[in-house]
């Protein structure tokens, strides 16, 4: 079975935590990161700026796969104070990305 993971940038605050909860998982040094959160600032239509945050998994992650093989979330989503993040089969979450908009399914080979 395929695992991914689902990301609701529409509910992403910004927060690093799942930056942080990674590089601690991972003992990942300066500069290298299992996931990334990048701020996207846009004007929308009605000349206002808007914020978002994208989590973005890099080629250094592996959805902890060392954790998912002993019954547990990835980091990142354990950590996650948004809870915007989802972790499973990329079926399961492929059918919960039709619900609504601003999401994006991360998965990894």
């Amino acid at each position: 079975m395929r695992y991914g993971l689902l990301i609701d940038y529409e509910y992403c605050t910004g927060c690093h935590t799942c930056e942080v909860a990674c590089k601690q998982e991972h003992n990942f040094p300066v500069g290298r990161w299992g996931i990334k959160v990048n701020e996207i600032i846009l004007e929308n239509f009605n000349n206002r700026v808007s914020i978002d945050y994208l989590p973005f998994p890099t080629d250094l992650c592996n959805l902890c796969s060392h954790r998912i093989q002993d019954g547990m979330l990835p980091s990142c989503v354990k950590h996650c104070q948004a809870g915007c993040m989802k972790f499973g089969p990329v079926g399961e979450l492929a059918m919960e990305m039709e619900k609504k908009g601003k999401m994006v399914l991360y998965t990894p080979k």
